[in-house]
């Protein structure tokens, strides 16, 4: 295991040298020293050493103002440099990626020892669809300029990974290193101002530009080179086998800062960058395609027979037309006015026709090898990324819609469609939605909110064809939620169908799903317009937060089963779209357990699933991270369909029937009975405080007055993994396994954490967030944060989560935690000297902050920069 991990321990001892060389030169020696008896004691701590844990509490409480702050800055810097080795131990040949290029070799063997014929596995191949969705919410706490110092420190730990490496070769290397280091702890590493729609649309594109535009074409020459070596075939070159959208600049829910200008402004910006980069290529093909034999139809294309270069002829081209397109595009970003070119690129069908000609030339020409390299590469970021670089979901939530209507139907004096009954509400909408006559008058003057939802729909209708991925309705509860958006969209002028997502979210809005489709596809109107296709979107925040992880799990679980089972009684074509987040409260868990876990057909129509925050840049913040992301998602999902889990025997479901009740009646006993729950909430986490981190454009709350109720989902996680208790990612379902295995059960648990991913995979993520959650900690937070008469109520929380961790070892058998995941578990260890000291130093800082009048930019400051460090620490925050 040493071993295995010393190259990655060598690096962050490295960089953690350099950032303590760093710190002497910009504070002093007694700083550095202070900070490396922090550690030595952290290191201390954990290894079991009570007076040094005592010795670590006691120096970082008598810390001065003045030395909060670099002390703070020195262990995040720590931490971010941490996981910077850590991400490229992942991608390095000498770490976790010897192994990347036989994920699919693997793959293909397994499936012909299962006897899947050829023929299947290709046709499976051939269906292959990933959509990952990068949205906007708000946990990734690093800047953007951070982040590109880091992907530098990335790139010269790769630079430095080769023992042939000359000495003035290694010195350079070296240099340059101490110059990042140097950079990013004289950076700001918190930003001052909370961004816009349109940062974080920008942030988005940047990962498009820095990373994804070389990593997706890359991750396609890797799946065709194992295509070739285990069937001798090659991936066609119209395959779209990853594409990306963004909820960025289209996520409106509870966001007032998305309006319909913001996102006609981001998909504006969106074309720009993609002009822009596709510019880039061409300029790269113009050089490279000097060839003269052709075909007649290529030669006749590029202008006859005088011309000698034609493939050149045909780039030059383009490229005249590309830096027209970027011209216009980058006035009417800047909201100059400008003439329209005759020749504007609008369509993908335009940048691929020349190009894709050139390339059946090429082929036919007998020069493959040419054919197949930039050319190839630029051909598969059209199939992928095309004129609108990414395309945009818009969300909304339900009511907007109703609310919207019901102003429509009053001032048509035709009542009030908030109070029909939905068997009345789907009446009108279909009425409306078959006839021919608008429906909105021309002199009507709507609210500012209803204007607001009408001049979204007609951003939608009047959007280049392809700009728009779905209209996604969060809170959806009923048929004519679905309808009335549909009737939106006509009446502004859409003349498409453009796919409406439900999106189901609560424990009863996941029961109730299938029920709410049955009735929408016994519409004949509908079940003709969707054209036999239909996208539904399965929550996991919401379910979580409402119900506990358990519960929820299992809600999501017989949920996808029904609705798989109805659409397929319907003949129409599902794409389930799972909103996870990045935490095991959300929904996260590492993506090949995730997609195996998953019930059998549920990836059939493909995989659409949301990226958010940190997570976007742990799997995608590099073009080789991005390689082996893609790479575990592509096999997973083939996987899954070609050898698809087992259904669930009757007596399992019964048990997870049982489970899931007494989790969720645990969870809710404590999160929405107990009397001391919010108050003991509020002073043993961060969570007030976190409001004043200006991480995302929209706002923390639904209500701002309300309670926990009223809180979102990443907040309320992202308190809880602050004080290391982590409450909402096991609460519930560690005493609803005890009180089966009490029972008589333990044998069948055993079985179904041995035989059903489902299971076994919901076990690990507990085990997981157990490794991470501390006791230690958390009693400290109580401790120095908490009035007395409120300790109790976390005694008692720590006590069950204490006894949750002896039950989980039960079922697997294991002495540790994490013993089946070595990597996660050497990950979380080599993390935890440097996070513990943050979590002493934020309790102090929380107490001191709570305490002064005025508030101190110094504490405040530091406060932040814990909190991001915790963040790093923790990984997956929200």
């Amino acid at each position: 295991m040493n071993e295995q991990y010393s190259a990655m321990r060598s690096n962050v001892s490295m960089l953690g040298t350099l950032l303590g060389d760093t710190i002497k030169d910009a504070l002093g020696e007694d700083i550095l020293d202070r900070v490396e008896s922090i550690r030595k004691l952290s290191k201390s701590s954990r290894a079991g050493n009570e007076a040094n844990r005592q010795a670590l509490l006691s120096t970082l409480q008598n810390l001065s103002n003045e030395q909060l702050l670099p002390v703070a800055k020195a262990f995040n810097q720590f931490l971010n440099f941490a996981n910077t080795a850590e991400q490229y131990h992942t991608i390095s040949s000498h770490g976790e990626a010897a192994n990347n290029p036989e994920a699919f070799a693997t793959l293909f063997r397994r499936l012909r020892e299962q006897r899947i014929d050829d023929a299947g596995i290709k046709k499976a191949i051939e269906q292959l669809s990933i959509e990952l969705v990068l949205t906007a919410h708000p946990t990734e706490i690093a800047r953007r300029t951070m982040i590109h110092k880091l992907v530098e420190v990335n790139n010269c730990l790769s630079q430095l990974d080769h023992n042939d490496l000359a000495d003035y070769e290694r010195d350079k290397i070296m240099r340059r290193l101490r110059q990042l280091v140097a950079q990013s702890w004289h950076t700001d590493e918190i930003r001052k101002i909370r961004p816009t729609p349109i940062d974080e649309a920008k942030w988005g594109f940047a990962v498009v530009e820095n990373s994804l535009w070389e990593g997706v074409p890359a991750f396609m020459r890797a799946f065709n080179d194992q295509l070739v070596d285990a069937f001798d075939q090659h991936l066609s070159v119209e395959a779209v086998p990853v594409r990306f959208t963004s909820w960025m600049g289209g996520d409106r829910d509870g966001n007032p800062n998305v309006t319909a200008k913001i996102t006609e402004h981001v998909m504006l910006y969106g074309r720009w960058k993609a002009a822009e980069l596709f510019l880039k290529d061409v300029q790269v093909l113009v050089s490279e395609l000097s060839m003269t034999d052709c075909t007649p139809e290529l030669r006749t294309m590029a202008g006859g027979d005088e011309v000698q270069e034609p493939y050149r002829e045909l780039m030059k081209k383009l490229r005249a037309q590309l830096t027209s397109t970027h011209a216009y595009l980058t006035a009417c970003v800047n909201g100059e006015r400008a003439t329209r070119p005759d020749d504007l690129l609008v369509h993908n069908e335009q940048l691929w026709e020349p190009l894709y000609a050139c390339y059946q030339s090429l082929k036919a020409c007998g020069m493959s090898i040419i054919a197949n390299g930039q050319l190839l590469d630029t051909l598969r970021r059209i199939g992928c990324f095309g004129l609108p670089l990414v395309r945009i979901d818009i969300r909304q939530e339900s009511t907007r819609h109703s609310d919207a209507l019901a102003e429509l139907t009053k001032y048509l004096e035709i009542g009030d469609y908030d109070s029909w009954s939905e068997q009345e509400k789907q009446a009108f909408l279909v009425r409306e939605l078959q006839s021919r006559r608008p429906l909105l008058p021309r002199d009507w003057q709507p609210s500012a909110e209803t204007q607001e939802i009408l001049d979204t729909c007609r951003v939608i209708a009047n959007a280049p064809k392809g700009s728009i991925a779905a209209y996604v309705i969060s809170m959806a509860r009923t048929p004519s939620d679905v309808l009335a958006v549909h009737l939106l969209l006509k009446e502004a002028g859409c003349d498409f169908a453009l796919p409406v997502c439900p999106l189901f979210e609560t424990l009863e809005d996941l029961n109730n799903a299938n029920d709410v489709m049955t009735q929408l596809l016994n519409i004949d109107w509908y079940r003709s317009f969707i054209g036999g296709r239909q996208m539904i979107m399965i929550g996991y925040s919401d379910s979580s937060k409402d119900a506990g992880v358990l519960a929820a799990s299992w809600a999501q679980y017989y949920a996808q089963e029904a609705l798989i089972k109805t659409c397929e009684s319907f003949n129409v074509e599902l794409t389930l779209f799972h909103g996870r987040g990045g935490t095991i409260g959300r929904g996260g868990a590492p993506a090949h357990d995730a997609l195996l876990s998953q019930p059998p057909g549920s990836l059939k129509g493909g995989l659409r699933v949301t990226e958010q925050g940190e997570m976007i840049r742990f799997k995608f913040g590099l073009p080789e991270v991005t390689v082996a992301s893609l790479t575990n998602y592509a096999s997973a999902i083939l996987e899954a369909n070609l050898l698809p889990p087992p259904d669930p025997k009757p007596e399992w479901r019964t048990i997870m029937d049982e489970l899931s009740a007494y989790s969720c009646n645990e969870y809710r006993r404590i999160v929405r009975e107990e009397p001391d729950f919010v108050p003991y909430f509020r002073s043993a986490t961060p969570e007030q405080e976190l409001s004043k981190l200006p991480l995302g454009s929209r706002p923390a709350k639904r209500n701002p007055k309300g309670g926990v109720e009223s809180l979102r989902a990443i907040p309320w996680i992202f308190a809880w993994t602050q004080n290391r208790l982590m409450l909402p990612a096991w609460l519930g379902a560690g005493a609803a396994l005890r009180h089966a295995i009490e029972n008589g059960r333990q044998q069948e648990l055993e079985a179904m954490c041995r035989d059903w991913p489902f299971f076994n995979t919901r076990i690990n993520m507990l085990e997981m967030v157990y490794a991470k959650a501390d006791l230690w900690l958390a009693e400290y937070y109580d401790l120095r944060l908490v009035d007395k008469n409120l300790w109790h109520l976390g005694q008692r929380l720590r006590a069950q989560l204490e006894e949750d961790i002896k039950v989980a070892l039960t079922l697997s058998h294991d002495q540790t935690l994490l013993e089946k995941l070595p990597w996660i578990a050497e990950s979380i260890s080599l993390r935890n000297i440097y996070t513990d000291p943050l979590n002493v130093l934020q309790v102090e800082l929380l107490q001191r902050s709570r305490q002064q009048e005025t508030p101190d930019p110094r504490v405040e400051q530091a406060l932040m920069v814990t909190i991001a460090g915790i963040a790093a620490g923790m990984r997956n925050t929200g």
